[in-house]
């Protein structure tokens, strides 16, 4: 059990109850040079969707679409960090985070024509000089899946237009925004985007069709490739990369189909994206699992896709254990008697690890990592002004665990950030889930913190005061 994070940090532990989350002394979270952030996402907390100039984006048109997300909710108002952004960057500064990671509307910032609309413009580069003039090192997100509207009405990312309208956006944002970005990230979990949004409808746009969604993948990670090199140049001091989402298969028996079916699912959750990107071509296997699905690829298309990262963001949250279909694929075997949280995902701290000293074995070319989101809904509320949320400060000790040992194991991880700094709109959940560390009342727009942002903030003050 010594290699179990889970065991390390167990919650219930005389060890755990006396100090619920400081990491022990040899960890290696306490290097200095280990960030430690928090993160968001533009339509999951800024509001204002018809201010300033800003379009509507696919998921105003989803949100408001009857039956698409729990209890009608839309992003709308969300958390209101439109208005509120400067006592959100003084909430950061107060916790002592290192870095913030955050998404820009695209739908703000240029209009149809693709012109830059200033207004939009304007917001966020009041936001990033207020991040730098209070020291918190600056990771932006182009694309967090607020595509516009407009674009999806011309055929959205089934459409390889599409791919040379995100390189257009990244020139523009990466020429207004030079200097005070210490890190892009060009997509956030194309996985999500390609299969949610166009494989089975659960996200917008909503369509469903295997073949619609290795299409948008393929031209959601073109637009990426063609992204970087316009990054670069207009912005050569920062670091360039992209967000994927990962998934951790687990075999439910050690039948060869069970263990066939384990590694089918982590090729169509990690290499359909991993591969193209470290390897210039996609899994074969890929398509023996959906046949028929390959999407259309021109001459080049792989080159430009395959352009070294200088980063990989890495965000994990559960494993799915899994079983033969009795046929080609996999089905999901959820087992039984297991700590879940509010969205009824298992917490399960070893799949962190393992996944990413696989990628090590893997990708011979495998980037610098960091955990770009990690974190946990639970129904959390305030009593007497406070928020004890137990199981986050648990489920974020343990997941630290994993990453410090990945590290001891040889994997290159240079930061960690917290999924998510507040309460948002959490998607198809509306309000409903709770993943920040920071509570919000939606009513009243009242932000509280929570334990688990104290423990953090006590941590990073340790470890400021030892070095």
């Amino acid at each position: 059990m010594a290699n179990d994070a889970s065991a390390v940090f167990d919650a219930r532990s005389p060890q755990s109850l006396a100090d619920p989350f400081t990491p022990p002394a040899d960890s290696s979270l306490w290097r200095k040079n280990f960030l430690l952030g928090a993160a968001t996402a533009s339509y999951q907390i800024e509001g204002a969707v018809a201010e300033d100039g800003r379009l509507p984006s696919i998921w105003d048109t989803f949100s408001a679409t009857p039956g698409k997300v729990l209890a009608g909710d839309t992003g709308a108002v969300a958390c209101d960090h439109y208005h509120r952004w400067q006592e959100d960057v003084d909430m950061l500064a107060g916790l002592g985070l290192e870095a913030y990671r955050l998404s820009i509307a695209w739908p703000r910032v240029m209009d149809a024509s693709g012109a830059p609309n200033r207004k939009g413009l304007d917001f966020y580069k009041r936001l990033l000089a207020r991040l730098k003039e209070k020291g918190i090192a600056t990771s932006v997100t182009l694309y967090h899946w607020d595509l516009p509207q407009h674009l999806e009405d011309r055929g959205g990312w089934l459409n390889r237009d599409t791919a040379y309208r995100f390189a257009d956006y990244a020139d523009l944002m990466s020429r207004e925004l030079a200097g005070s970005v210490d890190a892009w990230s060009t997509l956030n979990e194309p996985w999500c985007s390609a299969y949610l949004g166009y494989g089975n409808g659960h996200h917008a746009p909503g369509l469903a069709d295997g073949r619609f969604a290795t299409q948008a993948m393929h031209h959601l990670l073109l637009a990426h490739g063609l992204a970087l090199p316009v990054l670069r140049a207009n912005d050569p001091a920062s670091q360039k990369g992209i967000v994927a989402n990962m998934g951790r298969g687990t075999a439910n028996s050690d039948s060869a189909a069970d263990r066939r079916a384990t590694y089918l699912f982590e090729v169509q959750h990690n290499a359909w994206i991993l591969d193209p990107l470290l390897k210039g071509a996609y899994p074969r296997d890929l398509f023996e699992l959906w046949p028929g699905t390959e999407p259309l690829v021109l001459d080049g298309d792989m080159q430009t896709i395959a352009a070294p990262l200088d980063f990989l963001g890495v965000n994990y949250y559960f494993r799915t254990n899994l079983a033969s279909d009795g046929a080609h694929g996999f089905r999901e075997v959820p087992p039984q008697g297991v700590e879940r949280t509010q969205m009824g995902w298992e917490v399960y701290p070893d799949g962190l690890r393992d996944l990413l000293t696989g990628f090590r074995k893997t990708y011979a070319n495998l980037p610098p990592i960091y955990i770009t989101e990690n974190g946990m809904a639970s129904d959390d509320k305030v009593t007497d002004g406070r928020v004890d949320d137990t199981q986050r400060i648990a489920f974020l000790k343990r997941h630290l665990a994993a990453v410090d040992q990945a590290i001891k194991a040889g994997v290159d991880v240079r930061g960690y950030f917290l999924w998510s700094l507040m309460d948002n709109f959490e998607w198809a959940f509306g309000y409903e889930r709770r993943f920040g560390v920071v509570h919000v009342d939606y009513a009243t727009q009242k932000r509280t913190i929570k334990r688990s942002a104290e423990l953090v903030a006590k941590f990073l003050r340790e470890r400021k005061a030892r070095t």
